[in-house]
């Protein structure tokens, strides 16, 4: 078995996943883990672990570590539909990258301009078994939690 920890990508007030308003998230339909409701201004979100750029879009990323544990981060709710507007990434597709690099700048303020909410799932994909991810103090009380911070472990 191995464990995995999950850096915050973004600063902000950690969320527990149940309370994310989005039930694809909501009910571990992607996978489990917490959220974060970051600050409203721009802000980079970092790689909350060490692996492979699977997949980048300007307003989500996956990236798998060693061990095989597929981490998305996605920036936003509905923010698909916003085709890249208030997103610029630092990176690309395939890269490996260091846990706490800086992988897209993030206007939270001008998604929220456009009615969408900024709050940050971060998930481990595919994962079934809520009870393989042990959330942080910060997501269990709801209290604000720095980028870089421990915001879950994925024991797999």
């Amino acid at each position: 078995m191995s464990m995995t920890r999950v850096l915050t990508p973004v600063a902000g007030r950690a969320v527990a996943l149940q309370d994310v308003p989005d039930p694809v998230f909501s009910a571990g339909m992607v996978g489990y883990g917490a959220a974060v409701d970051p600050p409203r201004g721009v802000v980079d979100a970092i790689a909350p672990v060490t692996g492979k750029l699977l997949k980048l879009m300007p307003h989500a990323y996956v990236i798998m570590t060693a061990d095989n544990v597929g981490v998305l981060v996605h920036l936003g709710l509905d923010t698909v539909t916003l085709n890249g507007e208030g997103f610029v990434t630092h990176v690309n597709q395939g890269d490996e990258l260091t846990a706490g690099q800086a992988v897209i700048t993030y206007d939270v303020a001008a998604v929220e301009a456009k009615g969408l909410n900024p709050i940050v799932p971060v998930v481990v994909m595919d994962e079934r078994e809520p009870g393989n991810v042990t959330v942080s103090e910060a997501v269990r009380s709801g209290s604000d939690i720095g980028s870089g911070a421990d915001l879950f472990t994925a024991n797999k």
